[in-house]
């Protein structure tokens, strides 16, 4: 029976998954990537053009999470700043934490500990600094809307709010906490962080 496109194609990331997290992306090659997923060494460029685009697509679901989670919170769709306010909003982004870690914790790991030499290595800092700006516009808006808020925040502060949610997820994948544990850490941190902005932000 012969293996389809899309079974080869998963068997590389499969591959590159395990290859990249015990070598890490500077020491890992094309060739071992490709014997381990008995592909030909010339082949596996039919299915991506490089190891840097095969490691990007790895960690892609990690990725796109990011990226959405900071679209959906402070981008031009972002939420209201007052449904902050409530607690559905409270469970939904310990729902997001939680359940990123719990999906895509092998991705999380590259990308955090295992990128260096890829064109993501600095994936954390290119991030902070998209959110900095992202956020800065944000509460202009909800300044518009609300004008009793106060959003006189410096951007080193929203900076350094960026990088502590960084901080919390690389410590909860260093210390491989068990589920509940890791529910708890995050549920520990959004309240603190909820209740943060709302005394600083006077809402």
């Amino acid at each position: 029976m012969q293996t389809s496109k899309e079974d080869i194609r998963a068997e590389i990331l499969r591959q590159a998954a395990g290859i990249f997290g015990s070598r890490g992306f500077a020491r890992s090659s094309m060739r071992d990537i490709a014997e381990a997923a008995r592909v030909c060494p010339s082949n596996i460029y039919n299915y991506f053009p490089g190891k840097d685009a095969l490691f990007r697509e790895v960690v892609r679901p990690a990725v796109r999470s990011f990226d959405r989670m900071l679209e959906e919170h402070h981008g031009r769709q972002g939420a209201d700043i007052m449904e902050m306010l409530s607690e559905s909003y409270f469970r939904q982004v310990v729902e997001e934490y939680v359940l990123l870690l719990r999906e895509y914790r092998t991705e999380l790991q590259l990308l955090f500990f295992r990128a260096q030499g890829s064109s993501l290595e600095h994936y954390r800092e290119e991030f902070t600094d998209r959110s900095t700006m992202l956020v800065r516009e944000y509460f202009r808006e909800m300044k518009r809307r609300h004008p009793q808020i106060d959003v006189d925040v410096s951007d080193f502060f929203i900076h350094l709010h960026t990088a502590w949610m960084f901080t919390l997820f690389e410590e909860l994948l260093m210390h491989r906490t068990g589920p509940d544990e890791t529910e708890r850490i995050v549920t520990e941190y959004i309240t603190f962080e909820i209740t943060g902005w709302r005394e600083l932000i006077k809402i």
